[in-house]
């Protein structure tokens, strides 16, 4: 038996599906505009969490750290590692990856810590001297301050907050990650 569909219907879901492709290939609204060029070999390495809006995955953790490592493949891997509750809890590590999904700038990534979810890591802020930056995913309602210290002078901090704020997004929903002393 051979099931036929009205061709409106067709049409329909031809043009449902233009309008789901179009939408997804959209630029990025101009608050989560990146920076405009990312070394990739600067940015590897280890980098502290300072602050982020909280979130289910981050709730209790202490001491965070994301890692990141080129790959032969042309991906990173990307290792977070993190306390539960305190510092004297056993230090723990879940292992993603990560690769970047603008060439141009290589400010635009995709993170995947697991399989088969997938977020956008899009580098807003950043450093000259690479020493902090500031990444957003989930259209800005997620951020995070990053360091390679352990710490910021409270003078950075604001400006980065400061710098959130202007972009339109909420710097005050950023809490302060517990960071075990050096």
């Amino acid at each position: 038996m051979k099931i036929r569909i009205p061709s409106f219907v067709a049409s329909l879901v031809v043009l449902t599906c233009f309008a789901a492709c179009s939408s997804m290939n959209s630029s990025i609204p101009s608050n989560l505009a990146t920076v405009s060029q990312v070394d990739l070999d600067r940015y590897m390495g280890t980098w502290r969490v300072i602050a982020y809006v909280p979130n289910f995955i981050e709730d209790g953790k202490v001491d965070t750290t994301d890692t990141y490592a080129a790959r032969a493949d042309g991906k990173m891997d990307n290792i977070y590692g993190f306390r539960k509750k305190s510092f004297d809890a056993p230090h723990k590590q879940w292992h993603g990856t990560a690769w970047v999904t603008n060439t141009r700038t290589r400010a635009e990534w995709k993170v995947r810590l697991l399989w088969p979810f997938t977020s956008d890591y899009l580098i807003l802020e950043l450093d000259p001297d690479y020493r902090w930056a500031v990444v957003a995913s989930n259209k800005g309602k997620l951020l995070w301050v990053l360091a390679r210290e352990r710490t910021l002078p409270d003078s950075v901090y604001e400006d980065l907050i400061g710098r959130i704020n202007r972009r339109g997004l909420d710097g005050t929903r950023l809490v302060k990650t517990p960071l075990q002393a050096p």
